[in-house]
């Protein structure tokens, strides 16, 4: 009986076939290995708290393991009784559109953040884009990783139980830094 594999009669192509196999491996390897996102969120203001959640559900959607760090300002995104009430403030924020040439002058007068807010989270919701509270849920449902910050925690008097459930433990920037460690998309926010 003949055999199906025919060794190579000399160095070019055994250099060759091994260079096949190798990549053929390697494509293998890199197709089967699960992609993973890690973000971080140091800003607690609406416009700043969907990007990382939005990437975050729609990694996981994709069969991605995402993590977000959230950090300073950041973890008012995932405190349960600061999530549902960020804003935006229309002041020193120039891609706000605003229907006048002086935005920083509307932007001071009293009442105008609150506003702002109002007008973005219906602008939004008029689009079809999920609210904040739905957004937490769903990450948390599709498994993303929600990583308060330890030291941040810290100088703010946090504690565990201030965050929404689906939270993850206390995490340090060096537990961070290993879980991102072999992230293939690392963002901040």
């Amino acid at each position: 009986m003949a055999s199906q594999f025919a060794p190579p009669q000399d160095t070019a192509q055994l250099e060759d076939l091994v260079s096949r196999m190798v990549s053929q491996a390697l494509e293998k390897e890199r197709a089967s290995k699960t992609k993973k996102i890690a973000l971080i969120a140091a800003n607690g203001t609406l416009d700043w708290a969907y990007p990382p959640l939005i990437l975050a559900a729609t990694a996981a959607s994709l069969g991605w393991e995402a993590g977000i760090f959230f950090t300073f300002y950041g973890l008012n995104i995932i405190h349960k009784d600061k999530h549902s009430a960020l804003q935006v403030a229309p002041i020193a924020n120039p891609a706000m559109p605003m229907p006048m040439p002086v935005p920083n002058l509307m932007g001071s007068i009293p009442g105008m953040t609150p506003f702002a807010s109002f007008m973005m989270k219906r602008k939004f919701a008029g689009a079809g884009v999920a609210s904040i509270d739905d957004l937490l849920d769903i990450a948390v449902e599709s498994g993303v990783k929600l990583f308060p910050c330890a030291m941040t925690m810290k100088v703010f008097g946090y504690k565990a139980e201030d965050f929404i459930e689906g939270s993850q433990d206390i995490c340090g920037a060096a537990a961070f830094l290993s879980y991102a460690s072999d992230a293939d998309v690392t963002l901040a926010f």
